[in-house]
């Protein structure tokens, strides 16, 4: 390895975990809500907590996996004590005690107010659970992740062509209306929720060396790359119907490169070695598929419409954070320094735009002229310390192999 190229990773290293205390620091001291004893359900873009906001599953979730997440890799105690206190507020209000699965929002109180089971919150609820309990080998939080591993399996599981369906109604009947969010389209399987269960099977697989879970994850992958990954573009088709016929031509940047590194994190969980291989070779296609949105100032678009020939220029945070670690991971591949380089410039791009130099964390993102968005929340029902605290901790992790491998030359 070149000096220059070691004196970079050291840098690259060195202000990313800054920059992770100092997200946390923030969630620490900013959204602890100490009435009801949780977090805060929202904090507006003028950094005001909102009291009476709802509380979502997937923003609990998340903060739990963090803190979990930041505990293993700093194993600083008050990481761990927020942790548990997300953990404690998750099991004794989101779980749902009677029909199985969590409740999409609560009520300030902690009480259930949007009851559906969206099947991605409960994976994202496994991914956090299956953390802490590797933060703090607690059993009731793994046992809690295979409960809801099982449940997914005998509700949302697509027995005669395999994935997953997206969302029912509290009970786990079918319902009309089954969008994650306002923008997505109402079809029955989704790239998205399919690339978090694989995310939150792979955690649980790590606490819980299930042979039924690997098989799962295996399938996971093999439906990804059968079914959810363009094999003439390499990016990701994100609707589709029950039987895997493609619904939109959207791209979107930020899930094709966070996809292109969590496909090989499944895949080296499994320790299957065919896999391992083609899911490297799949995600250096999918960086530089992803690379086609980068602009010149190094942040990556948002989105792209194929039949429109159009670029949502917005850069929104989250798709920063994933360039940085898919970058990152498509160099570790390949050896091509274009990758670190890409990856560096998400970094470049983020402390310099998205970083919220006045408030702290991040804002949401940029508008297509530059601008803050308006309007969105620092804290919320989808602002959470997840993207953008697994960004730090992936690449301090990464740089530290890194070094640790070549210290010898």
């Amino acid at each position: 390895m070149e000096q220059q190229t070691r004196q970079l990773l050291i840098q690259y290293k060195a202000e990313l975990s800054t920059e992770l205390d100092a997200i946390l620091a923030y969630w620490a001291k900013n959204t602890f809500d100490s009435i009801n004893g949780c977090f805060a359900g929202r904090i507006d873009e003028n950094n005001i907590i909102q009291p009476g906001a709802p509380k979502g599953s997937v923003l609990n979730s998340r903060i739990l996996w963090a803190f979990s997440a930041a505990y293993s890799l700093a194993n600083r105690e008050e990481y761990l004590h927020l942790a548990r206190v997300a953990c404690n507020y998750i099991i004794k209000n989101f779980i749902d005690g009677k029909y199985g699965g969590v409740y999409w929002t609560l009520h300030a109180n902690g009480k259930p107010l949007d009851t559906k089971k969206q099947v991605y919150a409960l994976a994202f609820t496994i991914y956090g659970c299956s953390a802490y309990h590797q933060a703090s080998n607690d059993e009731l939080a793994k046992n809690t992740a295979i409960e809801l591993y099982r449940v997914i399996e005998q509700f949302s599981f697509d027995e005669e062509c395999t994935g997953y369906l997206d969302a029912f109604t509290r009970d786990w009947k079918e319902m009309d209306d089954i969008r994650l969010s306002a923008k997505d389209a109402n079809e029955k399987k989704t790239m998205n929720t399919h690339l978090h269960i694989l995310e939150a099977y792979t955690a649980l697989y790590k606490i819980w060396p299930d042979d039924s879970l690997k098989g799962k994850i295996i399938l996971l992958i093999k439906n990804f790359i059968e079914y959810i990954i363009d094999s003439r573009s390499h990016h990701l088709m994100l609707f589709f119907d029950e039987w895997w016929n493609v619904k939109s031509g959207t791209i979107s940047y930020g899930h094709d490169i966070e996809a292109s590194w969590l496909l090989l994190e499944a895949a080296e969980a499994t320790g299957d070695g065919h896999l391992i291989a083609a899911c490297k070779n799949i995600a250096v296609k999918i960086a530089v598929a992803a690379a086609e949105g980068v602009d010149k100032d190094g942040g990556l678009f948002y989105e792209y419409e194929p039949g429109r020939d159009h670029f949502i220029k917005e850069k929104h945070s989250w798709v920063q954070a994933e360039a940085m670690v898919g970058f990152f991971n498509a160099w570790q591949i390949s050896g091509d320094v274009n990758f670190l380089n890409q990856s560096l410039q998400s970094w470049n791009y983020t402390k310099e735009f998205i970083r919220d130099h006045q408030y702290g964390e991040w804002y949401w993102g940029r508008a297509a002229d530059g601008t803050v968005m308006k309007g969105q929340d620092k804290a919320g029902i989808w602002k959470c310390p997840y993207h953008n605290t697994r960004a730090c901790i992936e690449i301090i992790s990464r740089v530290s192999a890194v070094l640790s491998k070549n210290s010898c030359l």
